[in-house]
């Protein structure tokens, strides 16, 4: 009886977890048309580009699009701004982002800390500042926010 009941467990669990897979599946291959107007109005700068993102990229900008409301202001603000700037960038640029992304995660807290700071500080500068350094060094100066 036990081990009929362990199979029957087993088999459920296979079950949903086979039916929660079909689920994200399904959901990452949704094209434009097919999401709801509020997923369309936070994710309106990829428009152009949503039918031929990649399942695990389309995955990625519906959770945003999920969490959007639970967002406070600022933060909206922010995802929007990130959003429009992502959809401006060549694939190359996106790569080297990812890349830096994956970089600056792996520092540790410390050296976050201080290169936040160090952004917050760039941030501060006139125009004319920033743009001398960008020239000086356009390797270390990019767009992309350390928030």
């Amino acid at each position: 009886m036990d081990r009929i009941q362990l199979g029957l467990k087993s088999a459920l669990v296979i079950f949903f977890l086979l039916v929660t897979a079909s689920a994200t599946a399904d959901e990452s291959n949704v094209t434009w048309a097919q999401l709801t107007d509020s997923q369309r109005q936070v994710l309106n700068p990829l428009a152009s580009e949503w039918d031929t993102l990649r399942p695990w990229q389309r995955e990625k900008m519906l959770d945003i699009a999920r969490d959007y409301p639970k967002m406070s202001q600022e933060k909206q603000v922010l995802v929007k701004k990130r959003l429009t700037n992502w959809s401006r960038m060549t694939p190359y640029e996106r790569e080297n982002a990812r890349k830096r992304h994956q970089q600056f995660k792996a520092l540790p807290a410390d050296k976050k800390r201080e290169l936040r700071k160090k952004w917050q500080e760039y941030q501060k500068l006139p125009e004319s500042e920033r743009a001398k350094l960008r020239a000086e060094s356009p390797e270390a100066y990019g767009d992309s926010d350390l928030d």
